[in-house]
């Protein structure tokens, strides 16, 4: 009975009319700032990745803060994995390869979301009793929108979230994972658990020197496998690209999904992998070294590009690509991208497959930690943290045991109440962070927001 209550809740919760909200917001966004996502794509990848190539020999800084570059890392740890895999082939499979048109979309407009969100997270963040810079949609809630209340509810939905969505069912995905190596869920609870204690005991730093190192190694190892794939189906590339430009639009697709199908998996699949619309990566995004809002504000940009546009297009085309997808097909999830590696690659295919869900989930337990670390913090005190880094240990062993029916869906009732507080705060100081953003436009690209 409270599964299928929190189903209903669920579905209504992620149904058309949020949606909508998540799309409706992006595009008010991106018309305010002229879609500087697109016109200013120059200035933004010189202000970020170029830059940030530049500088990577300079001397960590000791105030507190970590280098834009680790900020952006950790938070793609965050949202990087199952998400970019499972829940592309679970789009395909629900909504048909029209939804990958539609996930695109919801990139293209979440883009100038996430970056008002880091500007908005620079702009209003404060050092703690410790000197550490933190910040994120509770702070611009309660000094912003003047609302200490509404950015309570937000740090309580954010505890939630980590532990649900970002702890249990991660370490469920890496037990399960490992499970098809013959290792058994207990054994991987007793690996795993102290090792994500000792990961974020460290605090940022530490969560931010790993992912630093795992995620553009994972990243490389997954789009290689992708492209040895691709290449040995290389002439079906134009011909799935034009399937999915073709079912986006289709009253009645071929495949038997359609437009209404297509939209709605491929917005939902797009908000769950990047997280633009959520607030959640700001909390990372505020700890960076930057002095400009609106710089932060660009990796923002970065980040959705990278996590949605690039690697969940990767991963669709290699499983369309593959010829393993049809329409009615029984696999779905990770069982699908397998077997689309393993009909090039062979069991060898698999085995990759299977080490980069776990190390991507073991990469979002650890940066899921931070954010509710830091909604404990502003809830009870800066003290709170090491209390409920054993609290996040505790949850990481029973989710590599327990069976999470339950817990998923009270992780996406968490996940969708968290866009709500932060999507109203967005709007409401949307011509804050859309000024600071246009002071920093380069001078053909200004216009009056």
């Amino acid at each position: 009975m409270f599964y299928q209550l929190n189903s209903i809740i669920s579905s209504v919760i992620w149904g058309p009319p949020m949606l909508a909200v998540f799309l409706g917001t992006g595009l008010y966004l991106s018309a305010k700032t002229g879609f500087f996502q697109i016109i200013g794509v120059k200035q933004w990848t010189k202000l970020t990745v170029i830059d940030a190539y530049k500088k990577r020999k300079e001397p960590p800084k000791t105030d507190g803060s970590v280098s834009q570059f680790a900020a952006l890392t950790s938070a793609l740890a965050a949202c990087l994995g199952t998400g970019n895999i499972a829940g592309v082939a679970t789009a395909l499979c629900a909504g048909g390869p029209g939804a990958v048109f539609w996930m695109w979309i919801s990139a293209i407009l979440g883009m100038m979301t996430c970056c008002c969100e880091n500007i908005l997270g620079i702009k209003y963040r404060v050092r703690n009793s410790l000197g550490q810079w933190v910040g994120g949609p509770m702070l611009y809630i309660e000094r912003g929108l003047k609302k200490p209340k509404l950015a309570k509810i937000y740090a309580f939905l954010l505890i939630g979230a980590s532990l649900g969505m970002g702890n249990m069912t991660q370490a469920n995905s890496v037990a399960a994972g490992l499970a098809e190596f013959g290792v058994t869920p207990l054994l991987t609870a007793v690996i795993i658990t102290p090792l994500v204690f000792i990961c974020i005991s460290g605090g940022l730093k530490r969560i931010s020197s790993v992912a630093e190192k795992l995620i553009p190694f994972l990243s490389a190892v997954f789009l290689c496998a992708c492209a040895y794939v691709i290449f040995k189906n290389v002439g079906a590339i134009i011909p799935c690209f034009k399937l999915i430009v073709k079912e986006a639009f289709t009253v009645k697709a071929v495949s038997g999904f359609g437009f209404a199908k297509a939209a709605r998996y491929g917005i939902s699949r797009g908000v769950f992998s990047n997280e633009a619309g959520l607030g959640s990566n700001t909390v990372i995004h505020a700890s960076a070294d930057c002095e400009k809002p609106a710089v932060q504000g660009m990796w923002g940009i970065f980040e959705v590009m990278f996590d949605t546009l690039f690697m969940c297009t990767v991963t669709a085309i290699t499983v369309l690509a593959s010829g393993i997808w049809s329409p009615g097909s029984k696999l779905d999830g990770i069982a699908l991208c397998s077997a689309a590696f393993e009909s090039v690659m062979g069991n060898a295919g698999g085995i990759i497959l299977g080490v980069c869900i776990c190390l991507f989930a073991f990469a979002t337990l650890i940066a899921w930690s931070f954010y509710g670390k830091s909604g404990s913090a502003y809830l009870f005190g800066d003290g709170a943290g090491k209390y409920y880094n054993i609290v996040y240990a505790v949850a990481v062993f029973a989710g590599c045991v327990m069976k999470l029916d339950f817990v998923w869906s009270i992780s996406d009732i968490f996940n969708g109440l968290l866009a709500i507080p932060n999507i109203y705060a967005i709007l409401k100081l949307s011509k804050e962070a859309v000024e600071l953003l246009n002071k920093e436009k380069s001078p053909r690209l200004k216009r009056r927001p």
